[in-house]
């Protein structure tokens, strides 16, 4: 196995560049993730390009971007812990609505919530 270490990447015409403004994988990686506590006060435990989250009501929440997506064309992710469901959808370029329900259905404050966007 070979191992590479570099302090700084360059593109092939010499500028320099950071991971993310790598064309071939700036599509395979995520915009944003948050992975937040979200029973009471809602409590971020770290978070990528992720400014705020509210609490609508129970199990309901909602995460505004620090950099909006360009369209509404991208995908989200979420996933709750224990016996939870977690239910993303896109709603704007610049909010993630989430819900976290039992998986009988009922909306359910859960502590470990997890959330992902994708997209160019």
């Amino acid at each position: 196995m070979s191992t590479i270490k570099a302090n700084t990447l360059l593109h092939s015409d010499g500028t320099t560049t950071t991971q993310p403004s790598i064309p071939a994988l700036d599509t395979r990686m995520a915009k944003a993730w948050v992975n937040f506590d979200g029973t009471g006060t809602i409590t971020i435990n770290d978070s990528y390009n992720v400014s705020s989250i509210s609490d609508i009501g129970v199990g309901d929440f909602r995460y505004s971007l620090v950099v909006a997506m360009p369209s509404l064309s991208y995908i989200t992710t979420c996933s709750a812990t224990y016996d939870t469901l977690g239910l993303s959808a896109p709603n704007s370029t610049s909010e993630v609505a989430l819900t976290t329900k039992t998986v009988g259905g009922s909306a359910f404050d859960c502590i470990g919530v997890q959330s992902m966007v994708f997209g160019s």
